[in-house]
């Protein structure tokens, strides 16, 4: 796990932690005059009116921090039901989706069969496998990166998608979603929805029909929330009650009152967050063609970053030219995906910075 720590130190250690392979988040440098495309955080800034339910939570309480949290945060739930039209039983809410991810895996993937997810996706999935001893088992996405539901038609102990699917932004239909329920009743699937809010069609209208249905969204991305770390599920009252009990069982007060509060805020506040939605998707499409148009092979986004690939040059070598001239974007060292770029959307600007920089400097 680690090069830093000797064997005879890490004798200390659980044996399972000494075999983890950790997830490696995008890296946070500190560079001058940065232009930062690798982590898909929003480049706008939440709504004001989170910005000041922030500042009234100290304000308008001396308690603020004296005080722990509604451990069930009550009125964050309401907020999320009343905007996602389900009932406050169906919602369940965590540290970001990434903690909700790990209950899940808990709650209901510790299975003898193993668990299904496609082979080029979310790395965190099998960091959640290793770490809860859940056998993992990838499903190859078909040649233009697109899942195959009939793929899914094998035994398994339960299933989790990313839709739109990172890194590939390619997004899954409605009825290849319920392809994939009807095929496997007896488990439950879960449908990661953190980019979902850019394009895609949410899983969310599907919850009262399917008994085994889990839909896994996040605030940082469309809602530009990704310093508070606030994530939810939902699901019918059966599942979340399963949720509840891992969490529970592990942190019965994982939200804060600064997140509560400021989550809150930016449910109430949906006027403001389909706006900037749609300056994201037009920002995605404008770098999608401008990239294109310098020779790319672009993939047809529904998230905010976009999967693309340049014939002519090696992917590894372009991420690095471009870190050399301040800008930052994402590879993956894996198979089938080693020639492709990640690249978060910024604004329109940001995004022009980088074809000027393509254009005039890497590829000139």
């Amino acid at each position: 796990m680690s090069t830093n720590i000797s064997k005879e130190k890490m004798r200390f250690w659980s044996p399972a932690v000494r075999e983890l392979e950790p997830y490696v988040p995008g890296e946070q440098p500190k560079i001058q005059n940065l232009l930062k495309l690798n982590t898909n955080e929003n480049p706008y800034p939440p709504s004001e009116k989170v910005v000041a339910a922030v500042q009234a939570v100290l304000k308008d309480s001396a308690d603020a921090l004296r005080l722990y949290p509604d451990p069930d945060a009550s009125e964050l739930k309401h907020a999320i039901a009343v905007q996602q039209q389900v009932p406050v039983e169906h919602i369940f809410v965590g540290n970001g989706s990434d903690e909700v991810l790990a209950h899940i895996y808990k709650a209901f993937f510790v299975q003898a069969l193993p668990i299904l997810s496609p082979d080029i996706s979310y790395s965190f999935y099998p960091v959640y496998s290793q770490f809860f001893a859940v056998k993992n088992k990838t499903v190859a996405l078909n040649a233009d990166f697109e899942i195959e539901p009939k793929d899914y038609q094998q035994p398994n102990g339960g299933i989790i998608i990313a839709n739109p699917n990172a890194p590939t932004s390619v997004a899954l239909g409605l009825s290849a979603i319920e392809e994939i329920l009807l095929a496997n009743p007896d488990v439950v699937v879960v449908i990661d929805e953190a980019y979902v809010d850019f394009g895609a069609e949410s899983a969310v209208s599907l919850v009262a029909k399917y008994d085994n249905l889990v839909v896994c969204q996040t605030t940082s991305k469309s809602r530009s929330l990704a310093g508070l770390r606030v994530g939810f599920a939902i699901a019918q009252a059966h599942l979340i009650a399963a949720l509840e009990a891992v969490k529970n069982s592990f942190n019965s007060y994982p939200l804060d009152r600064f997140a509560i509060a400021a989550t809150v805020a930016s449910f109430q506040d949906q006027a403001y967050f389909e706006a900037q939605c749609q300056k994201v998707i037009a920002c995605r499409e404008a770098l999608s063609l401008g990239l294109q148009n310098l020779g790319f092979q672009v993939l047809d986004s529904k998230a905010n970053f976009v999967f693309a690939s340049l014939p002519s040059r090696d992917a590894a070598e372009l991420a690095l030219a471009l870190r050399e001239r301040g800008i930052i974007v994402r590879h993956f060292k894996k198979a089938r995906i080693e020639q492709y770029l990640r690249i978060t959307v910024g604004t329109a600007e940001q995004n022009q910075r980088l074809l000027d920089v393509l254009q005039q400097d890497v590829l000139a």
